[in-house]
């Protein structure tokens, strides 16, 4: 493995970066939390659903932030299997969470959390989702689960998603008065 040997350096010393700066243990342990409720987009479509059961006027808009969300992780899944790239391996990083594979290429959790952000942003009528992205990227350079481009690469292909969901569902429809 190419990022086992001597000092890091590229990706590898920018994950070590983040993680000898954000260390402590309540960023630890948000950081956890993010990944479980991330994890096989299950958060995502629970609150597709909540909100479906309590917005009856935006129904169609909270159900699409599930279907966005599924897709967006089935997508980064398949890309995964295509790439192939592995987790990162090094003395440096600390791995602080468990994972469902090896594969790490998109990372899973920024890909289904962009593409839900982006359609809660639509349901809700509010850009504050948008703050999840960051987090989320972030939670997993934390956790020492992915590179740095890994979580790039999620944010694009979620919000990929988001707008071909957003496309295909054509335009909201607005709550009578």
């Amino acid at each position: 493995m190419p990022d086992i040997a001597g000092p890091p350096t590229g990706e590898v010393a920018l994950l070590a970066d983040v993680q000898s700066r954000l260390s402590s243990a309540p960023v630890v342990t948000g950081a956890r939390a993010m990944s479980h409720f991330g994890e096989h987009a299950a958060g995502w479509v629970a609150i597709s659903a909540t909100g479906a059961l309590l917005a009856k006027g935006r129904r169609r808009e909270w159900l699409l932030v599930g279907i966005g969300a599924v897709a967006a992780h089935a997508a980064s899944i398949l890309i995964k299997r295509v790439v192939r790239r592995s987790r990162p391996h090094h003395p440096d990083i600390a791995v602080k969470v468990a994972t469902p594979s090896s594969l790490s290429f998109p990372s899973a959790h920024a890909t289904s959390t962009t593409a839900a952000a982006m359609l809660l942003c639509r349901a809700t009528r509010s850009p504050l989702p948008m703050a999840l992205v960051p987090l989320m990227a972030l939670s997993r350079l934390v956790l020492g689960v992915h590179y740095p481009t890994d979580v790039l690469a999620g944010v694009a292909v979620g919000a990929t998603v988001a707008r071909t969901v957003t496309h295909l569902a054509g335009p909201t429809k607005e709550m009578p008065t």
